[in-house]
C-alpha cells in the first residue's frame, strides 16, 4: 500500500546520483578575470620596481657621498686658489711640450681621467688633483672656443675629508708616477706645515705624514731638500734642477756648519740652472778642501745603536733614528726626555754647553 499524503500523491523517489549544475565562464567573466590577473601582476611589478628604485637611489647617494660619482662641471665653476700646488714653476709646466701632447690627446680622444674637486669653506669648488688636465682643457677652450672643452669631468669629494688628506691626495698620483722632484715634494711639506688648518708645524715631521707610503730613504732625501729650501730660500732660483745627490750633499754640508750666507750671495748672482748647480758643486768642493786641510784630533762622525735606535753624532748634531712616531709623542714628554739627555751629556762631559 502506497502511503499518500493529504494531497493524494506519494513522495518522489530521489535520483540515484545527484546532479550538479554545470557553470561555465562566459565571455564577460573571462574578461574580468583576465583583467584582475593582469592588474595583480602589474601591481606586483610596480612594487618591485619601486623597491629597486629605492635601492638604486640609496646606492647612488652612497656613491655620491664617497666621491665615486662623476660630474660634468663647467671650468668657470672651478678655482685653483685654495690648495698650494705640488709643482714648482707652474708657468713652465703649462707651456712645456708635455702639455701640448696632453692637449692633443684630449682634443682627439676626450678627457679620459677625471680630476678631483672639493668645496672650500665658502662652498667654492676647488681643484685637488688633476692640475695638468684642468690647464690643458682651459687652454683648449681659450684657443678654440669649442664648448666641448668648456667643462671638465670631475669627482667631487665628501665635505668630511680633512685638510691633511687633501694634501696627501694631491701629491699621491704624481708620487706614484714618480713625476715630482725631491724639491717639489719638499716644498709641499713646507707649505703644508705653514697651513693654519693643519696641526703639524714642523716640515720634517710633515714629510713622514705626507709621504708615509714612500721608502724611508726617499723620505730622508725629501727632508734634506726641506732643509736646503729653508736654508737658501728664494736665492735657490731653480730648485727642480738640483739633482738628488747634489741637493742632499749641500744640505748636509750646511747642517755641519758651513756658512749659508756666502752661498746665498753667490746663488743670487746666477742666471741659469747650470750656473746655480755649478755654484753648489763649487761650494761642496771648497768645503771638502777645507775639511781635508783641517787637522782632525777626533772623529767627525760616530754611529752606533742603542736598542732599536740608531744614533749618529757629529759636531753640533746628534741624530736619533727609530721606528717610533716622535711626532705623536706629547710635547711635554719629548721635552722631558731631551732635558734628561742634555743633563746626562753635560754631567759626563763639561765641554758640552748646548745641544
Amino acid at each position: 500500500m502506497t502511503r499518500k499524503n493529504k494531497f493524494g500523491f506519494g513522495p518522489l523517489d530521489a535520483p540515484a546520483t545527484p546532479q550538479t549544475r554545470e557553470r561555465s565562464v562566459g565571455p564577460m567573466g573571462a574578461a574580468v578575470r583576465d583583467a584582475a590577473e593582469s592588474l595583480q601582476e602589474a601591481t606586483e611589478a610596480k612594487v618591485e620596481q619601486r623597491r629597486q628604485n629605492a635601492a638604486d637611489a640609496k646606492a647612488y647617494r652612497a656613491a655620491q657621498d664617497e666621491g665615486r660619482v662623476l660630474s660634468n662641471v663647467p671650468l668657470a665653476d672651478v678655482s685653483t686658489t685654495d690648495l698650494p700646488r705640488d709643482r714648482l714653476d707652474l708657468d713652465a709646466v703649462a707651456s712645456a711640450t708635455e702639455m701640448e701632447e696632453l692637449k692633443a690627446s684630449i682634443k682627439e680622444r676626450g678627457q679620459k681621467e677625471p680630476v678631483e674637486l672639493y668645496r672650500d669653506a665658502a662652498g667654492q669648488l676647488q681643484l685637488k688633483k688633476g692640475w695638468r688636465r684642468y690647464t690643458a682643457l682651459s687652454q683648449l677652450f681659450a684657443e678654440t672656443g669649442d664648448a666641448a672643452f668648456a667643462s671638465i669631468v670631475a669627482r667631487i669629494e665628501d665635505e668630511g675629508t680633512g685638510r691633511l688628506a687633501q694634501y696627501i691626495d694631491m701629491v699621491e698620483e704624481n708620487v706614484v708616477r714618480e713625476d715630482l722632484t725631491f724639491a717639489e715634494m719638499a716644498q709641499v711639506a713646507i707649505l703644508a706645515a705653514q697651513d693654519d688648518a693643519i696641526d703639524e708645524i714642523d716640515p720634517d715631521a710633515m714629510v713622514a705624514r705626507l709621504y708615509a707610503s714612500l721608502h724611508k730613504m726617499k723620505r730622508s732625501y725629501i727632508r734634506n731638500f726641506v732643509f736646503l729650501l729653508t736654508a737658501l730660500g728664494d736665492d735657490l732660483k731653480w730648485p727642480k734642477a738640483v739633482a738628488r745627490n747634489l741637493g742632499a750633499d749641500v744640505a748636509r754640508a750646511l747642517k755641519s756648519g758651513e756658512e749659508a750666507a756666502v752661498l746665498r750671495g753667490k746663488l743670487r748672482a746666477t742666471g741659469s740652472a747650470e750656473e746655480q748647480n755649478a755654484v753648489l758643486a763649487g761650494f761642496l768642493a771648497k768645503g771638502s778642501a777645507r775639511s781635508a786641510s783641517t787637522p782632525k784630533d777626533r772623529k767627525e762622525k760616530r754611529e752606533f745603536h742603542v736598542g732599536d735606535m740608531k744614533v749618529t753624532a757629529r759636531k753640533g748634531e746628534c741624530r736619533i733614528v727609530a721606528e717610533d712616531d716622535f711626532a705623536g709623542i706629547p710635547k711635554a714628554q719629548l721635552e722631558k726626555a731631551v732635558e734628561a739627555f742634555q743633563k746626562a751629556l753635560r754631567e759626563g762631559n763639561p765641554r758640552v754647553t748646548s745641544l
